[in-house]
Protein backbone atom coordinates (compact mmCIF):
# COMPACT_ATOMS: atom_id res chain seq x y z
CA UNK A 1 0.00 0.00 0.00
CA UNK A 2 1.51 3.24 -0.91
CA UNK A 3 -0.36 6.62 1.06
CA UNK A 4 0.67 9.86 0.12
CA UNK A 5 0.35 11.78 3.10
CA UNK A 6 -0.59 15.92 3.34
CA UNK A 7 1.22 16.94 6.79
CA UNK A 8 3.55 18.97 8.54
CA UNK A 9 6.22 17.26 9.02
CA UNK A 10 7.45 18.12 11.98
CA UNK A 11 4.08 17.41 14.02
CA UNK A 12 4.48 15.14 16.63
CA UNK A 13 0.99 14.10 15.64
CA UNK A 14 2.09 13.72 12.49
CA UNK A 15 5.36 11.73 13.09
CA UNK A 16 3.40 9.23 15.58
CA UNK A 17 0.65 8.37 12.96
CA UNK A 18 3.09 7.90 9.92
CA UNK A 19 6.50 6.02 11.60
CA UNK A 20 3.26 3.77 13.23
CA UNK A 21 2.05 3.24 10.01
CA UNK A 22 4.75 3.27 7.96
CA UNK A 23 6.47 -0.77 7.61
CA UNK A 24 7.07 -3.53 5.04
CA UNK A 25 3.85 -3.65 3.06
CA UNK A 26 3.07 0.15 3.37
CA UNK A 27 5.13 3.11 1.78
CA UNK A 28 4.38 6.74 3.42
CA UNK A 29 5.38 9.76 1.16
CA UNK A 30 5.13 12.97 2.74
CA UNK A 31 4.43 16.37 1.11
CA UNK A 32 4.41 19.41 3.78
CA UNK A 33 4.36 22.90 3.84
CA UNK A 34 6.86 23.69 6.19
CA UNK A 35 10.85 22.63 5.59
CA UNK A 36 11.71 19.51 6.93
CA UNK A 37 13.67 19.00 10.10
CA UNK A 38 14.90 15.36 9.30
CA UNK A 39 13.03 13.74 11.59
CA UNK A 40 12.59 10.85 9.23
CA UNK A 41 15.73 10.23 8.19
CA UNK A 42 16.78 6.92 7.94
CA UNK A 43 13.31 5.44 8.58
CA UNK A 44 12.74 2.82 6.07
CA UNK A 45 9.17 3.08 3.53
CA UNK A 46 9.01 7.07 4.66
CA UNK A 47 9.78 9.82 1.99
CA UNK A 48 9.50 13.53 2.92
CA UNK A 49 8.91 16.30 -0.09
CA UNK A 50 8.91 19.76 1.51
CA UNK A 51 7.30 22.71 -0.25
CA UNK A 52 8.72 25.42 1.58
CA UNK A 53 6.92 28.97 1.69
CA UNK A 54 7.64 32.16 2.74
CA UNK A 55 7.03 33.68 6.38
CA UNK A 56 4.65 35.62 5.01
CA UNK A 57 3.15 33.02 2.70
CA UNK A 58 2.89 31.06 5.48
CA UNK A 59 0.63 33.88 7.74
CA UNK A 60 -3.24 32.30 8.63
CA UNK A 61 -5.22 33.54 6.52
CA UNK A 62 -3.43 33.71 3.47
CA UNK A 63 -4.41 30.88 0.62
CA UNK A 64 -0.59 31.12 -1.16
CA UNK A 65 -0.32 27.78 -0.19
CA UNK A 66 -1.78 26.78 -4.10
CA UNK A 67 1.44 27.94 -5.35
CA UNK A 68 1.98 24.04 -3.93
CA UNK A 69 -0.69 22.35 -5.87
CA UNK A 70 1.41 21.96 -9.35
CA UNK A 71 4.09 20.20 -7.50
CA UNK A 72 1.83 17.85 -5.73
CA UNK A 73 -0.05 16.67 -8.72
CA UNK A 74 3.25 16.19 -10.22
CA UNK A 75 4.08 14.07 -6.76
CA UNK A 76 1.24 12.10 -7.40
CA UNK A 77 2.03 11.69 -11.45
CA UNK A 78 5.57 10.61 -10.07
CA UNK A 79 4.63 8.06 -7.38
CA UNK A 80 1.27 6.96 -8.19
CA UNK A 81 -0.28 6.76 -4.53
CA UNK A 82 -3.11 4.33 -3.45
CA UNK A 83 -4.65 6.86 -0.92
CA UNK A 84 -4.24 10.27 -0.42
CA UNK A 85 -4.60 11.55 3.15
CA UNK A 86 -4.92 15.02 4.46
CA UNK A 87 -4.05 15.70 7.58
CA UNK A 88 -6.06 19.37 8.41
CA UNK A 89 -9.44 20.06 6.45
CA UNK A 90 -8.26 23.51 5.53
CA UNK A 91 -4.87 24.23 3.71
CA UNK A 92 -3.79 20.61 3.45
CA UNK A 93 -7.37 20.02 2.83
CA UNK A 94 -7.43 22.05 0.25
CA UNK A 95 -4.77 21.01 -1.66
CA UNK A 96 -6.02 17.68 -1.59
CA UNK A 97 -9.26 18.17 -2.48
CA UNK A 98 -8.19 20.36 -5.81
CA UNK A 99 -6.14 17.39 -7.17
CA UNK A 100 -9.65 15.62 -7.72
CA UNK A 101 -7.55 12.54 -6.60
CA UNK A 102 -9.49 9.64 -4.88
CA UNK A 103 -9.86 8.26 -2.34
CA UNK A 104 -8.96 10.99 -0.35
CA UNK A 105 -9.43 11.07 3.14
CA UNK A 106 -9.34 14.41 5.27
CA UNK A 107 -8.76 14.05 9.07
CA UNK A 108 -10.04 17.17 10.69
CA UNK A 109 -7.54 18.39 14.21
CA UNK A 110 -9.19 21.33 15.63
CA UNK A 111 -8.77 24.76 14.37
CA UNK A 112 -9.29 24.10 10.96
CA UNK A 113 -13.25 23.79 11.68
CA UNK A 114 -13.55 25.63 14.79
CA UNK A 115 -11.69 28.55 13.73
CA UNK A 116 -11.35 28.41 10.22
CA UNK A 117 -15.20 28.68 8.73
CA UNK A 118 -15.66 31.39 11.05
CA UNK A 119 -13.53 33.95 9.59
CA UNK A 120 -15.56 34.44 6.69
CA UNK A 121 -17.70 33.25 3.76
CA UNK A 122 -15.04 31.84 1.81
CA UNK A 123 -13.84 30.41 4.23
CA UNK A 124 -16.78 28.49 4.85
CA UNK A 125 -17.05 28.06 1.71
CA UNK A 126 -13.58 26.54 1.39
CA UNK A 127 -14.10 24.01 3.97
CA UNK A 128 -17.98 22.65 2.57
CA UNK A 129 -16.04 22.40 -0.42
CA UNK A 130 -12.99 20.02 0.94
CA UNK A 131 -14.93 17.99 2.23
CA UNK A 132 -17.81 17.60 -0.06
CA UNK A 133 -14.51 16.25 -1.99
CA UNK A 134 -12.97 13.40 0.50
CA UNK A 135 -14.03 10.19 0.31
CA UNK A 136 -13.97 9.77 4.24
CA UNK A 137 -13.54 12.50 6.82
CA UNK A 138 -12.02 11.41 10.42
CA UNK A 139 -12.38 13.30 13.30
CA UNK A 140 -10.64 12.64 16.96
CA UNK A 141 -13.72 12.99 18.71
CA UNK A 142 -17.40 12.75 19.03
CA UNK A 143 -17.70 16.48 19.81
CA UNK A 144 -15.45 17.73 17.27
CA UNK A 145 -17.59 15.43 14.68
CA UNK A 146 -20.82 17.07 15.89
CA UNK A 147 -19.11 20.24 14.78
CA UNK A 148 -18.17 18.91 11.65
CA UNK A 149 -21.36 17.46 10.65
CA UNK A 150 -22.61 21.48 10.42
CA UNK A 151 -20.52 21.48 7.34
CA UNK A 152 -21.18 18.40 5.36
CA UNK A 153 -24.10 15.34 5.55
CA UNK A 154 -21.34 12.63 5.29
CA UNK A 155 -20.69 9.95 7.70
CA UNK A 156 -17.62 11.15 10.12
CA UNK A 157 -15.94 8.45 11.46
CA UNK A 158 -14.15 9.08 14.53
CA UNK A 159 -10.14 7.84 15.42
CA UNK A 160 -8.86 9.28 18.48
CA UNK A 161 -5.05 10.80 18.74
CA UNK A 162 -4.05 7.51 20.70
CA UNK A 163 -1.60 7.03 23.48
CA UNK A 164 1.04 4.79 23.78
CA UNK A 165 0.53 3.19 27.34
CA UNK A 166 3.87 1.81 26.98
CA UNK A 167 5.90 5.22 26.75
CA UNK A 168 3.13 7.13 28.76
CA UNK A 169 3.01 4.93 32.46
CA UNK A 170 3.71 5.63 35.39
CA UNK A 171 7.56 5.70 36.72
CA UNK A 172 7.74 4.71 40.47
CA UNK A 173 9.93 7.16 42.24
CA UNK A 174 11.38 4.96 45.64
CA UNK A 175 12.46 8.79 46.92
CA UNK A 176 9.54 10.53 49.27
CA UNK A 177 8.29 13.35 47.58
CA UNK A 178 8.84 16.53 49.66
CA UNK A 179 6.03 18.45 48.09
CA UNK A 180 2.92 18.14 45.73
CA UNK A 181 3.46 19.31 41.75
CA UNK A 182 0.53 21.05 40.42
CA UNK A 183 0.97 21.03 36.69
CA UNK A 184 0.37 21.43 32.69
CA UNK A 185 1.95 20.36 29.77
CA UNK A 186 0.01 23.03 27.21
CA UNK A 187 1.75 25.60 24.44
CA UNK A 188 1.11 28.88 26.82
CA UNK A 189 -1.54 30.86 24.44
CA UNK A 190 -4.36 32.45 25.77
CA UNK A 191 -7.10 29.64 24.67
CA UNK A 192 -5.10 27.18 26.81
CA UNK A 193 -6.48 29.24 29.75
CA UNK A 194 -2.99 29.03 31.79
CA UNK A 195 -4.01 32.10 33.88
CA UNK A 196 -6.45 30.71 35.49
CA UNK A 197 -4.51 27.93 36.35
CA UNK A 198 -1.99 30.05 37.76
CA UNK A 199 -4.52 32.48 39.93
CA UNK A 200 -6.46 28.99 41.08
CA UNK A 201 -2.63 27.86 42.13
CA UNK A 202 -2.22 30.91 44.37
CA UNK A 203 -5.38 30.20 45.75
CA UNK A 204 -5.30 26.70 46.89
CA UNK A 205 -1.73 27.83 47.74
CA UNK A 206 -3.13 30.44 50.50
CA UNK A 207 -5.50 28.23 51.30
CA UNK A 208 -2.79 25.51 52.46
CA UNK A 209 -0.25 27.10 54.26
CA UNK A 210 0.76 23.58 56.06
CA UNK A 211 1.50 21.93 51.98
CA UNK A 212 4.37 22.56 50.19
CA UNK A 213 2.71 23.04 46.94
CA UNK A 214 4.44 23.98 43.57
CA UNK A 215 3.04 24.50 39.88
CA UNK A 216 5.08 23.22 36.73
CA UNK A 217 4.31 24.86 33.63
CA UNK A 218 6.00 22.89 30.99
CA UNK A 219 5.83 24.13 27.15
CA UNK A 220 6.65 27.71 25.47
CA UNK A 221 4.70 29.93 24.02
CA UNK A 222 3.88 33.61 23.62
CA UNK A 223 2.07 33.91 26.90
CA UNK A 224 5.77 33.39 28.52
CA UNK A 225 5.75 36.63 30.08
CA UNK A 226 2.42 37.26 30.17
CA UNK A 227 2.31 34.22 32.56
CA UNK A 228 5.37 35.53 34.59
CA UNK A 229 4.01 38.72 35.39
CA UNK A 230 0.85 37.27 36.59
CA UNK A 231 2.87 34.99 38.58
CA UNK A 232 4.75 37.70 40.40
CA UNK A 233 1.75 40.34 41.18
CA UNK A 234 -0.10 37.25 43.06
CA UNK A 235 3.27 36.28 44.93
CA UNK A 236 3.30 33.23 43.85
CA UNK A 237 6.66 33.40 41.55
CA UNK A 238 9.01 31.35 43.93
CA UNK A 239 6.92 28.20 43.93
CA UNK A 240 6.08 28.05 39.95
CA UNK A 241 8.74 27.32 37.32
CA UNK A 242 8.72 27.43 33.94
CA UNK A 243 10.38 24.78 31.70
CA UNK A 244 9.89 26.56 27.99
CA UNK A 245 9.79 24.23 25.14
CA UNK A 246 10.35 20.18 25.83
CA UNK A 247 10.85 17.93 23.40
CA UNK A 248 8.51 15.47 23.07
CA UNK A 249 10.22 12.21 24.41
CA UNK A 250 11.02 14.34 27.98
CA UNK A 251 6.87 15.09 28.45
CA UNK A 252 6.29 11.33 29.69
CA UNK A 253 8.89 12.43 32.34
CA UNK A 254 7.20 15.58 33.33
CA UNK A 255 4.00 13.80 33.68
CA UNK A 256 5.82 11.55 36.28
CA UNK A 257 6.96 14.60 37.89
CA UNK A 258 3.27 16.08 38.21
CA UNK A 259 0.72 14.51 41.16
CA UNK A 260 -2.31 16.88 39.68
CA UNK A 261 -2.72 17.54 36.13
CA UNK A 262 -4.59 20.79 34.63
CA UNK A 263 -5.93 21.73 31.56
CA UNK A 264 -8.47 24.42 31.82
CA UNK A 265 -8.49 25.66 28.59
CA UNK A 266 -10.76 28.15 27.04
CA UNK A 267 -11.14 26.29 23.86
CA UNK A 268 -9.81 22.34 23.47
CA UNK A 269 -10.99 20.11 20.40
CA UNK A 270 -9.76 17.02 22.10
CA UNK A 271 -6.90 17.12 24.29
CA UNK A 272 -3.89 14.51 24.43
CA UNK A 273 -2.02 16.26 27.01
CA UNK A 274 -4.95 14.59 29.46
CA UNK A 275 -4.53 11.54 28.20
CA UNK A 276 -1.03 11.56 28.43
CA UNK A 277 -1.42 12.35 32.18
CA UNK A 278 -4.32 10.08 33.12
CA UNK A 279 -2.08 7.25 31.19
CA UNK A 280 0.68 7.88 33.60
CA UNK A 281 -1.70 7.43 36.82
CA UNK A 282 -2.19 11.36 37.25
CA UNK A 283 -5.80 12.86 38.29
CA UNK A 284 -6.57 14.99 36.03
CA UNK A 285 -8.75 18.99 36.67
CA UNK A 286 -10.31 20.06 33.13
CA UNK A 287 -12.80 22.79 32.05
CA UNK A 288 -16.09 21.97 30.43
CA UNK A 289 -15.15 22.85 27.04
CA UNK A 290 -14.95 20.78 23.22
CA UNK A 291 -13.23 17.55 23.96
CA UNK A 292 -12.27 17.71 27.49
CA UNK A 293 -15.79 16.28 28.83
CA UNK A 294 -15.47 13.28 26.83
CA UNK A 295 -12.21 12.06 27.62
CA UNK A 296 -12.48 12.54 31.32
CA UNK A 297 -14.46 10.92 33.20
CA UNK A 298 -15.95 13.56 36.27
CA UNK A 299 -15.56 11.82 39.63
CA UNK A 300 -14.07 8.84 38.09
CA UNK A 301 -10.84 9.63 36.51
CA UNK A 302 -10.75 13.77 37.02
CA UNK A 303 -12.88 16.98 38.13
CA UNK A 304 -14.62 18.66 35.60
CA UNK A 305 -14.83 22.71 36.53
CA UNK A 306 -16.73 25.47 34.31
CA UNK A 307 -14.35 27.37 31.68
CA UNK A 308 -12.64 30.87 33.08
CA UNK A 309 -13.34 29.89 37.09
CA UNK A 310 -10.71 30.41 39.34
CA UNK A 311 -12.78 29.41 42.63
CA UNK A 312 -13.72 25.99 41.28
CA UNK A 313 -10.73 25.61 39.83
CA UNK A 314 -8.88 26.21 43.07
CA UNK A 315 -11.71 24.00 45.14
CA UNK A 316 -10.89 20.94 42.66
CA UNK A 317 -7.63 21.71 43.71
CA UNK A 318 -7.57 21.66 47.11
CA UNK A 319 -10.05 18.64 46.90
CA UNK A 320 -7.21 16.88 45.58
CA UNK A 321 -4.74 18.02 47.58
CA UNK A 322 -6.01 17.20 50.80
CA UNK A 323 -6.89 13.31 49.41
CA UNK A 324 -3.62 11.30 48.55
CA UNK A 325 -6.12 8.31 48.40
CA UNK A 326 -8.55 10.04 46.00
CA UNK A 327 -5.42 11.31 43.66
CA UNK A 328 -4.00 7.51 43.44
CA UNK A 329 -7.98 6.61 42.44
CA UNK A 330 -8.48 8.96 40.24
CA UNK A 331 -4.99 8.07 38.31
CA UNK A 332 -5.35 4.23 38.14
CA UNK A 333 -8.83 4.90 36.83
CA UNK A 334 -7.61 7.10 34.22
CA UNK A 335 -4.71 4.56 33.47
CA UNK A 336 -7.36 1.83 32.48
CA UNK A 337 -10.03 4.08 30.84
CA UNK A 338 -6.89 5.29 28.31
CA UNK A 339 -5.92 1.61 27.67
CA UNK A 340 -9.58 0.74 26.70
CA UNK A 341 -10.59 3.44 24.71
CA UNK A 342 -7.22 5.02 23.41
CA UNK A 343 -4.80 2.73 23.15
CA UNK A 344 -2.54 3.55 20.30
CA UNK A 345 -2.22 0.35 18.84
CA UNK A 346 -5.78 0.22 18.75
CA UNK A 347 -6.07 3.73 16.75
CA UNK A 348 -3.34 2.54 14.63
CA UNK A 349 -5.26 -0.84 13.74
CA UNK A 350 -8.16 1.33 13.08
CA UNK A 351 -6.69 3.44 10.85
CA UNK A 352 -5.28 0.60 8.81
CA UNK A 353 -8.76 -1.13 8.71
CA UNK A 354 -10.00 2.32 7.52
CA UNK A 355 -7.31 2.26 4.63
CA UNK A 356 -8.25 -1.39 3.65
CA UNK A 357 -12.01 -0.32 3.27
CA UNK A 358 -11.60 2.16 1.02
CA UNK A 359 -9.17 0.25 -1.29
CA UNK A 360 -11.88 -2.59 -1.50
CA UNK A 361 -14.11 -0.12 -2.26
CA UNK A 362 -12.08 1.81 -4.93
Amino acid sequence: MKILMLTDVNSAHSFKWISSLAGDDTEIHVFSLTPDKGLFSGMKNVMVTSFNLTKSEGEPGKITYLKALPRLKKLIRQIKPDILHAHYASSYGLLGALTGFKPFVISVWGSDVYDFPNKSFIHRKILKYNLKKATAILSTGHNMAKEISKYTNKEIQVISFGIDTNVFKPIKNEIEKESIVIGTVKTLEKIYGINYLIEAFSLAFAQNPDKNLKLLIVGGGSEMQNLKETAKNLSVSDNIEFTGPVGYSEVPLYHNKIDIFVAVSLQESFGVAVLEASSCEKPVVVSNVGGLPEIVENGVTGIIVPPESVEKTAEALNTLICNENLRKELGKNGRNRVIELYSWNKCVEKMKNIYTDLLLKA
